[in-house]
């Protein structure tokens, strides 16, 4: 009885140690007396135990973020970057095989990557052109981990972190753009509104009609306002002959 147990025990062991699920999403690569034997998965997957080794890989996009990095642009201008990269292992074999952790590797690499790409371009092209860096970074990243088989998706610049200086600089800056645009505007405002008494005062010239209806308007907007001055008008020629006896 007691060796029947025994043996129980042993098969159940035997078969927790040699049965093996993975999920959908996960790939195993076997090593068998050191050597890689296959890739394998998902489903069921049967080893020897002792004699297999298994490791498992996550084939789903991972998110992983880069901390701030200290960074000089190009124009000497001191600035902490941080990013986040999307990737996924497409070849799990490779990916256990080739590099250590490729965790830890693909961290570091974009780190480096980071501050290399933004030390290269000035500030002004680093906040501006933030979409077109993204893809610079990405197309390193993918060229230089596609021999771990990993696939770089996606890189995005999450923040730009500026000295109080620079912050200071780039509002006075900013002001100072806004005041220009606000003078233009007016100046140009004045020029049209210029041009177009200009205009009026050309047809009143060639019209004398419109200078009366004009001088009737604004008698009426004049008397419509809550005001004791009263207004007569009198034609200006009444006052021709005085001019020409001063004369």
């Amino acid at each position: 009885m007691y060796a029947i147990i025994v043996l129980i025990v042993l098969v159940v062991m035997f078969l927790a140690a040699a049965i093996r699920i993975l999920n959908e999403y996960e790939r195993a690569v076997i090593f068998r007396l050191g050597r890689v034997l296959a890739t394998k998965g998902p489903g069921l997957i049967l080893l020897i135990p002792v004699v297999d080794r298994m490791v498992r890989v996550d084939t789903r996009t991972i998110t992983m973020d880069v901390p701030p990095q200290d960074v000089i642009t190009r124009d000497n201008i001191s600035i902490k970057v941080n990013a986040v990269v999307y990737f996924r292992v497409m070849d799990a074999q490779r990916a256990i095989i080739d590099v250590e952790n490729f965790l830890y590797a693909t961290s570091q690499l974009a780190q480096t990557t980071l501050r290399s790409v933004c030390g290269q371009v000035e500030l002004d092209e680093i906040l501006a052109s933030r979409e077109k860096l993204n893809q610079h970074i990405q197309e390193i990243l993918d060229r230089s981990t596609d021999p771990w088989g990993i696939k770089v998706a996606l890189v995005e610049v999450k923040h730009i972190d500026l000295p109080e200086e620079m912050k200071r600089a780039m509002a006075k800056q900013a002001e100072a753009e806004r005041e220009r645009r606000a003078k233009v505007i007016s100046a140009e405002g004045e020029f049209q509104a210029a041009q177009k008494l200009a205009d009026a005062a050309q047809v009143m010239s060639t019209q004398p009609i419109a200078l009366q209806l004009r001088f009737l308007q604004t008698l009426v907007q004049i008397g419509t306002e809550n005001n004791t001055t009263t207004v007569f008008p009198i034609p200006i020629d009444l006052f021709k002959p005085f001019l020409k006896l001063k004369e």
